[in-house]
């Protein structure tokens, strides 16, 4: 079996630029779409170029036509530490792909400027989340740029990566508002707290951009949800679901973490890095290394089991959630890398982010869409897509936003 090194895997080598993790020397993360006016916000640190670039324009299914795979690979925290984030970024463009980056504000915030953060119920400054320093701030904010003008969506994470029975499960919806606040000044207020007034400023206004997040360990989301609706965003991202399709409830899409199929084990995972790494080394981050080629094996087997079970079953989107981390010798990258460039090409298969996938919804018949929630999990229409989704095959029209009993938790 092929065997790939961090670098490597990712299929970019030396071609970074050394030290600053930008693939092309050419790239200007502050270059305004073309034909636009670039709009200065705030103190400068980010202008409105226009739209953003976007390589897949969604369109609405034609009768009977299968619905895509989509397939959602989100990454968590966001902040470029060391190459990865500009790595990940060329392989989706390698692959015709875009992604989610959910970035956490922190990152964007020097330490000598952390008594900045207000977090709820805790004193100024303090986090559970590091912060960067001043050299990968910087590559943060260019690999933002970039990966916005090439289609990715910028989401967030919020600011400090409170879990546990004390953390985020705790906070109201005031709270809520009050950390998403904080995290689009922080975004939007970079050149004023860091003084790297030589980089150009983001294209993209934060504030108007963001329209979802993922919850640090997945919890919180019930008020977060309310505070969500109220700040007008499309979906959520927290907590754990079924490989099924996605319903609205009161305008806001519910979007989990899937468990998949671990091949071998009779119990599901969810479908994180950390969580399979978790399910083959239960403390720790790095197990012995004679056993990574049979982990790594696992977690590529974990993935792609979890894509071929909606692909050829009832195409509900695939949504995975990751870390720029080297965990286990970075056998989680290599999975992810792999699933994407063995099924970006496939037929009906589209990698998107979460911004994508909404957007998609959105423009869809409530009958097709009632119609795809109807098919359980890796469930094909026993007679085809096109009887299937046929209109005078499909089930009785259902209201999108009718609220539904929440996936029992696992992981």
């Amino acid at each position: 079996m092929r065997r790939w090194t961090k670098w490597t895997a990712w299929g970019l080598g030396g071609a970074l630029l050394a030290g600053c993790g930008i693939s092309d020397p050419a790239d200007t993360p502050g270059r305004p779409a073309r034909g636009a006016t670039p709009v200065a916000t705030g103190d400068g640190s980010s202008v409105d170029g226009g739209p953003q670039p976007q390589g897949w324009t969604p369109e609405r299914l034609k009768a009977g036509e299968a619905p895509p795979q989509f397939v959602v690979l989100s990454w968590d925290g966001a902040g470029a530490t060391d190459g990865t984030f500009a790595r990940v970024r060329q392989a989706a463009r390698l692959n015709g792909a875009t992604m989610t980056f959910f970035l956490s504000g922190l990152y964007l915030l020097p330490e000598r400027r952390r008594h900045l953060y207000r977090p709820p119920h805790r004193a100024a400054g303090a986090s559970d989340l590091g912060v960067l320093t001043d050299r990968q701030i910087r590559d943060t904010v260019l690999n933002l740029g970039l990966a916005w003008r090439e289609g990715d969506e910028i989401g967030t994470q919020f600011n400090g990566h409170y879990c546990g029975r004390s953390g985020v499960r705790t906070w109201t919806a005031a709270d809520w508002k009050r950390e998403i606040r904080q995290a689009v000044g922080f975004v939007g207020s970079w050149k004023t707290h860091t003084g790297f007034t030589d980089l150009p400023p983001l294209p993209f206004d934060y504030g108007t951009e963001l329209v979802g997040g993922r919850t640090p360990c997945l919890g919180g989301g019930r008020t977060l949800r309310k505070a969500a609706r109220q700040l007008g965003w499309k979906y959520d991202a927290s907590g754990t679901g079924r490989q099924v399709w996605p319903r609205r409830n009161r305008g806001l899409w519910r979007l989990p973490v899937q468990t998949l199929p671990f091949p071998g084990r009779a119990a599901e995972v969810r479908g994180t890095d950390h969580d399979i790494l978790r399910a083959q080394i239960p403390h720790g981050f790095y197990g012995s290394a004679h056993r990574r080629p049979h982990w790594r094996k696992e977690a590529r087997a974990v993935l792609q089991a979890g894509f071929e079970r909606a692909y050829r079953g009832n195409r509900a989107p695939l949504v995975l959630g990751n870390h720029f981390a080297h965990w286990n010798g970075g056998i989680h990258l290599e999975a992810v890398h792999e699933l994407l460039t063995r099924n970006a090409r496939r037929p009906d298969v589209r990698f998107v982010s979460f911004k994508q996938l909404v957007a998609w919804l959105e423009l869809q018949d409530p009958a097709v869409l009632a119609a795809l929630r109807a098919l359980p999990v890796g469930k094909a229409p026993a007679k085809g897509w096109a009887d299937y989704l046929s209109p005078a095959a499909r089930p009785g029209p259902a209201h999108p936003d009718l609220p539904r009993t929440e996936p029992r938790k696992t992981g």
